[in-house]
């Protein structure tokens, strides 16, 4: 084991919480077999039960109109390109519908920040698809929200009890990238700041909205700030409680105006999942990317921290418009957790196991 971080994992083993040093230590290592296996112990302190979990669920897009231009961005598109859209109900319905029909339970539903659509119109489709389809709306990213706020000129907390009020079940933890100005700077300066994204979730979790965090990674950020990036989660939960997760990915560059950046691997992926397990000792759940690393890293990623594959991804389009497409079934999903001797059980957005 490399000498440096042997006190480190001995210390997290022990049951004692990681400072800033520690995490940048360990980003610093390469010894991905002992992170590995640190993390794997302490995923199964918290999950001794022997089964991995996954959800049915699908991603709806409803509009890619944005104004804010994320370099690392793909999907977005402005009003004047020709496959701008906002999603009619009736394809809006056939989706949700045919998610039903799969046995999914959640709808994942972000879009781009438009700027012409107001709070009433979100309003105004909650209503209807909770009307019409019993299914688990998570919702709306943290730019969004934020967005809604700006642009209804309204408070964070009436915007979030009147969506909550109008059918919102939980909040995804999307667009965080990175928790630090100097990152979001430079990826995506029009967007939410590092205080704005934790904002929206501290006044969500107040209200009873519970949600999942995220981190992207892989692109202009340093160690430093990945670690200080999950200070500003972990703190966040002590404070509040309402993270039910916790996703990791590396920054997909095809595509985007970032493409001269080259896409962090499968090895840095694994130490990143890892370290994360570590040090966010208060996030129960790690979810596998394998829709960004692919099915083989992620049955991987369960002997790195992650406790749960995630949804089977019936639709997405974000990722896939920077060139990466990976699928699998419910089968093949199964299959995955099962080669690893764990049992697969199928879970609600709060973890709650259904079958």
């Amino acid at each position: 084991m490399d000498s440096t971080i042997q006190p480190i994992l001995e210390k997290v083993l022990a049951g004692e919480r990681l400072n800033f040093d520690d995490g940048l230590t360990l980003f610093k290592c390469h010894d991905l077999l002992a992170l590995g296996h640190a993390a794997d112990v302490i995923r199964h302190r918290k999950h001794p039960e022997g089964y991995i979990t996954y959800i049915v669920d699908r991603n709806i897009n409803y509009t890619n109109w944005c104004y804010v231009d994320c370099e690392f961005c793909a999907f977005y598109r402005h009003r004047k390109d020709p496959d701008a859209y906002v999603m009619e109900r009736e394809e809006l319905g056939q989706k949700i519908q045919e998610t039903l029909d799969l046995g999914g339970k959640l709808i994942l539903m972000q879009g781009g920040l438009h700027p012409k659509l107001k709070l009433e119109w979100y309003e105004d489709l909650l209503r209807w698809i909770k009307t019409n389809y019993p299914i688990h709306i998570h919702g709306f990213s943290p730019p969004e929200l934020d967005w809604f706020a700006k642009i209804n000129r309204m408070s964070l907390r009436e915007v979030l009890t009147r969506l909550r009020d109008a059918g919102l079940d939980s909040i995804p933890g999307g667009g965080a990238e990175i928790l630090t100005d100097h990152a979001r700077n430079k990826i995506s300066p029009k967007k939410c700041t590092a205080d704005e994204w934790l904002e929206v979730m501290r006044q969500g979790h107040v209200i009873g909205l519970k949600s999942s965090a995220t981190m992207m990674y892989g692109h202009v950020e340093s160690y430093a700030e990945r670690v200080e990036h999950l200070m500003r989660l972990r703190d966040l939960q002590d404070e509040t409680g309402g993270f039910t997760a916790f996703i990791c990915w590396s920054f997909q560059p095809s595509n985007t105006e970032l493409e001269h950046i080259p896409p962090a691997g499968s090895f840095e992926y694994l130490k990143t999942l890892a370290i994360s397990r570590l040090f966010l000792d208060n996030i129960d759940n790690f979810q596998s990317s394998w829709v960004t690393q692919g099915p083989k890293i992620g049955q991987l990623s369960l002997k790195f921290g992650a406790n749960d594959m995630g949804g089977t991804m019936i639709e997405e389009n974000v990722v896939s418009k920077a060139g990466t497409v990976y699928c699998m079934p419910i089968e093949e999903i199964e299959r995955t957790i099962s080669e690893l001797g764990f049992v697969p059980k199928r879970r609600n957005f709060f973890y709650d196991i259904l079958n």
